[in-house]
């Protein structure tokens, strides 16, 4: 089974560009030609938020018509630039959403279960997860200790040694961690946010970020560096669940990188 990730889209309304420089709109229906050309095709998509840049209905609309285009089943998590009301009425039609309140939901989908965590802060743009929101998480994973599990979420929980961007870090880091240790059935903790592809242990498993279908946060470790944003290559992560329980998890670049090289 194969599971596809992709993150931060950033669509903005029709005509306009991200941060006024970045035709994020047509990068991220590159990334859905991308996913649309995979062979195997995967078994579902995660999307796990900023799905748009502001939140407006006319963003929702187009992202909702850009992620009509995948052919298998996508299940979507606000991010930080998303509002949540407007998010949910774009999406309600998936009939997967929670009515109301934070956007925490799970599926089981050909007995993988996902878990999707809404880390979204409204008005903000650090992550935190609430009481409610942890006891709901264990109650979650506890519903199916023996199935294969992925913990889909936005922000990052630990620090990434971005500064800048450490400063939007999910501030509930240590108690999801506390929670994933509890449920060794989990395999992966997946998110976006920090627009670059980045692994760590965490919780008793791997987290891992997917890099942003538009322009990514370089990689600017010292301590006095200011964050920017570079186009490198945008990209996507594929998650290869085999039948003995292992994942193997790969990044791959959005574009032609042509020529074709034939050494074997």
């Amino acid at each position: 089974m194969i599971i596809a990730h992709i993150s931060d889209l950033h669509v903005t309304a029709p005509g306009t560009l991200y941060q006024d420089c970045v035709a994020s709109n047509d990068m991220a229906k590159a990334a859905i030609r991308a996913l649309r050309g995979l062979s195997p095709a995967p078994a579902l998509v995660l999307c796990t938020g900023d799905v748009t840049e502001h939140g407006t209905d006319s963003e929702y609309a187009l992202a909702r018509d850009i992620l009509n285009e995948i052919e298998a089943p996508c299940f979507v998590l606000p991010g930080n630039h998303d509002v949540r009301e407007p998010f949910r009425r774009a999406f309600d039609h998936l009939g997967y959403l929670p009515g109301e309140g934070p956007l925490h939901y799970a599926q089981v989908c050909q007995g993988v279960h996902i878990v999707h965590l809404d880390s979204t802060v409204p008005g903000a743009h650090h992550g935190a997860i609430d009481e409610d929101g942890l006891a709901w998480l264990d109650r979650t994973l506890s519903s199916h200790p023996n199935s294969p599990t992925f913990v889909i979420t936005h922000h990052h929980p630990v620090v990434s040694g971005i500064v800048e961007l450490d400063a939007y870090i999910n501030r509930s880091g240590p108690e999801i961690a506390a929670v994933l240790e509890r449920h060794p059935q989990v395999l992966r903790l997946l998110f976006g946010h920090v627009h670059r592809h980045m692994s760590f242990t965490y919780g008793g498993t791997l987290a891992m970020a997917c890099p942003s279908t538009a322009s990514q946060i370089a990689l600017r470790l010292g301590a006095a560096d200011k964050s920017m944003s570079l186009m490198e290559p945008p990209g996507l992560l594929l998650h290869h669940l085999h039948d003995d329980g292992t994942v193997i998890s790969h990044l791959k670049p959005i574009g032609d990188f042509g020529p074709y090289l034939d050494f074997f």
